[in-house]
């Protein structure tokens, strides 16, 4: 096995200095080197109405200079565990939504064909389309959601199926997602119509609305997904609107009356021992926040993320 990459020691190396990447680590551009490859994905061509996603990469890789090498609660070293670098952005074209899916399903690909695992930073929600496409090519995959929105929606603006409130009602046509093991934590706000979550709740989603999230509480939710999903390959998205806006307002559509960034973090940590084959954090939008903070946030999530996927990819060996 080749060596494992290890990030920039903030304590030799001020947080300031060096060229910006995913968590301070080498920027390698051969999936062989790696077992988890952090890539970024600056597109937002799918987003209904405030733009700013695709500037989310950049600026996620930024403020991911503050994130160390091991988990304070769990001590999970992610970087002892397995071997993970920045292997860049996925190319993307802004002009043309199905041309840039295939390319990023492509280079997803040959990711996933090299023995590695994606965890990605969007750009907006219908990036997980293509990731899904590369990650679930052989087999469906269960789904951790964390989200304000199913995004389980069929067509906007006419029948444009392909946009980021769509993502997963078209994974799961396109059978990438199982629905019976899938379940999507959070969902709150108003709504176009009385049957817009047909979808979700009649194909067999677990939607666990902020209503009910409250009443259960973190744990019991993380005792639920746990059930949900099982143990087979499963994939996690996090939509950082699923977190009250107080915390993270640099997003296009955020909705009021969400989960603290706390309580994000306790759900993320319990996704430990699950089989994660693959992650995204999406939907920071920069521009929304000139703070930086919602990109602390995303940051932050990511890292949560690598740590239980790091140790899902060691488990499975190989």
């Amino acid at each position: 096995m080749s060596q494992k990459f290890q990030p920039i020691d903030a304590s030799a190396v001020p947080r300031f200095a060096g060229l910006p990447t995913f968590m301070r680590l080498p920027h390698v551009t051969d999936p062989g080197l790696v077992d988890v490859a952090l890539i970024g994905v600056p597109w937002d061509a799918g987003t209904t109405n405030r733009a700013g996603a695709r500037h989310g990469p950049r600026e996620i890789r930024n403020q991911s200079s503050f994130m160390r090498a091991v988990h304070h609660v769990s001590r999970i070293a992610p970087y002892e565990l397995c071997r993970v670098a920045d292997l860049g952005d996925a190319p993307v074209n802004p002009f043309d939504i199905h041309d840039t899916m295939d390319r990023i399903t492509g280079f997803v690909s040959e990711i996933v064909a090299a023995g590695a695992v994606p965890l990605s930073a969007g750009g907006d929600h219908l990036c997980s389309l293509p990731l899904l496409r590369a990650v679930a090519r052989d087999r469906p995959v269960g789904l951790v959601h964390f989200d304000a929105h199913s995004d389980t929606n069929d067509a906007y603006f006419g029948d444009n199926r392909y946009t980021h409130g769509t993502p997963f009602r078209r994974a799961v046509e396109e059978g990438l997602v199982d629905p019976t093991r899938t379940i999507q934590i959070g969902i709150r706000g108003s709504i176009y119509g009385a049957d817009d979550m047909a979808f979700a709740e009649e194909s067999g989603m677990r939607v666990v609305y902020i209503e009910e999230y409250f009443e259960l509480g973190p744990a019991k939710v993380v005792e639920e997904i746990r059930r949900v999903v099982g143990s087979g390959p499963a994939y996690v998205t996090f939509d950082v609107d699923g977190i009250d806006p107080a915390f993270a307002p640099g997003t296009g559509t955020p909705e009021i009356g969400g989960y603290t960034t706390h309580e994000a973090q306790v759900m993320v940590r319990g996704l430990q021992g699950l089989d994660l084959v693959g992650g995204d954090v999406v939907e920071v939008a920069p521009p929304f926040d000139p703070s930086g903070g919602t990109a602390l946030v995303g940051a932050t999530l990511m890292f949560e993320i690598l740590c239980v996927l790091a140790e899902a990819r060691a488990k499975r060996g190989g």
